[in-house]
């Protein structure tokens, strides 16, 4: 979420951090199969 919705931004309130981090939140739910496939990398299996 940081690299993609969140880097190199300015927040001018906490208001405005709220609101940034729940669209990032709400853009990554949308894609689930962002989320499946980083649970499929071998790398995550080895912990």
């Amino acid at each position: 979420m940081r690299d993609n919705w969140l880097s190199n931004r300015i927040f001018s309130s906490y208001d405005d951090i709220v609101d940034h981090c729940c669209f990032a939140w709400n853009k990554l739910v949308d894609q689930p199969w962002r989320i499946m496939s980083i649970g499929l990398r071998q790398w995550a299996h080895g912990f």
